[in-house]
């Protein structure tokens, strides 16, 4: 496979997985709160003070999503917005594990999204690695 081919194959994936992250940031989080991540976050028994309270924190951790979602595509020749992609989605999904297990088997659930997500992290690693013409 040409080298142009692999970078269309790295740049589809990347820009597949910022719109799940920009998406997931925007929808449930900051434009229409969902119940279930307000549920996923009051599982944390947070404080019950207004820096912990459920509206923040999501709003908080949307905006995060959105900034990653932008810096998969901003910074395309940079491979760590791809491991911190990883690393978030992984940590999320533990987070559902241990703490809301039961929306594991909903429809479209976090297991089913972040698998998906991790997946096209690799597809977008693995398709815009260096050749051994760069080294």
């Amino acid at each position: 496979m040409t080298d142009a081919r692999l970078l269309r194959i790295a740049w589809l994936a990347r820009l597949a997985l910022a719109a799940v992250f920009i998406w997931h940031g925007l929808v449930p989080k900051i434009l229409w709160l969902s119940p279930d991540e307000v549920a996923m976050i009051a599982a944390h028994g947070l404080p019950d003070h207004p820096l912990f309270a459920p509206p923040l924190i999501a709003a908080v951790g949307g905006a995060a999503e959105v900034l990653l979602g932008v810096a998969l595509l901003a910074m395309w020749r940079q491979r760590w917005p791809l491991l911190l992609a990883g690393a978030v989605l992984l940590a999320l999904l533990l987070d559902v594990v241990l703490l809301s297990p039961h929306l594991l088997i909903q429809a479209f659930n976090p297991l089913s999204t972040n698998l998906a997500a991790l997946a096209l992290c690799a597809v977008a690693w693995l398709a815009g690695a260096p050749s051994a013409a760069d080294s």
